[in-house]
């Protein structure tokens, strides 16, 4: 897998953990629409149906989501929006929760302590047990978007946990169990998604926009050959952790 491809990667060393308890409610914090379900939408699609309920934060408008140069950047924002509601009823069905969009513009993310207060803002009204978000630390990574969205996702927990963080908000504070980092440079936890890939791929098709520029994904011979990439590479990581598909993240519940 490239440095700069999203999503899971296709090998992982041995890890330490394995199965969280189903949380009752997560928080899954991306870069731009679409960057969730690449990274985790499979373990969200296990968890909803075992009840836990699924919000997601996106924090930029996804404006920069397409190579045609004389596109309609405030219809594609429009669009973007609609294709992140569509792919959370996917993933989660009636336990899909909140949708949140920041709005801030697409490749001019910034982890400013304005942002840190607007994650811990959302974090602490949703009160989730479980934050998901982009490892800031992933090497070789060139969207500084991710690595900012990852950051904000770090900072904001620490934020949202402290009653002397932010107290403008006039929100409770709330510390969440734990927090998971997709696109991990060093995984220590193993989600077994055997059988929920297939909700992963039908809520990353609702992002029609993005067949094109991400997916390289415009004819149907090519969405095979997407399909099979994301099989094979989350087959590939269950196989080696004796299950048939796999989802790996950086576990930390030390907040």
């Amino acid at each position: 897998m490239a440095a700069n491809e999203p999503g899971q990667p296709d090998a992982a060393p041995a890890l330490t953990t394995a199965d969280l308890a189903t949380p009752a409610s997560v928080l899954a914090i991306g870069a731009h629409p679409d960057d969730v379900e690449f990274g985790c939408g499979a373990t969200l699609a296990k968890w909803a149906a075992d009840g836990c309920v699924v919000h997601h934060l996106v924090l930029t408008d996804g404006s920069k989501g397409t190579w045609n140069p004389d596109a309609d950047t405030a219809a594609l924002i429009a669009t973007r929006q609609a294709e992140q509601r569509e792919a959370a009823r996917r993933l989660a069905g009636e336990r899909a929760g909140e949708v949140v969009f920041l709005g801030q513009v697409d490749g001019e993310l910034d982890s400013t302590l304005a942002l840190r207060g607007q994650v811990a803002r959302v974090i602490r009204m949703l009160q989730p047990e479980v934050v998901l978000g982009h490892d800031p630390w992933k090497r070789y990574r060139l969207h500084p978007d991710h690595r900012h969205a990852g950051l904000l996702a770090c900072d904001g927990i620490v934020a949202a946990r402290d009653p002397h963080f932010y107290r403008e908000h006039g929100i409770p504070h709330h510390r969440p169990s734990a927090l998971l980092l997709w696109e991990a440079d060093e995984p220590n936890h193993v989600e077994d998604v055997s059988g929920w890939v297939d909700i992963k791929l039908h809520a990353l098709e609702a992002h029609v926009s993005q067949f094109e520029s991400t997916m390289k994904a415009v004819e149907p011979a090519q969405m095979a050959a997407f399909r099979e990439r994301i099989r094979h590479r989350l087959d590939g990581l269950g196989s080696r952790y004796g299950v048939e598909s796999a989802e790996v993240f950086r576990l930390i519940t030390d907040l």
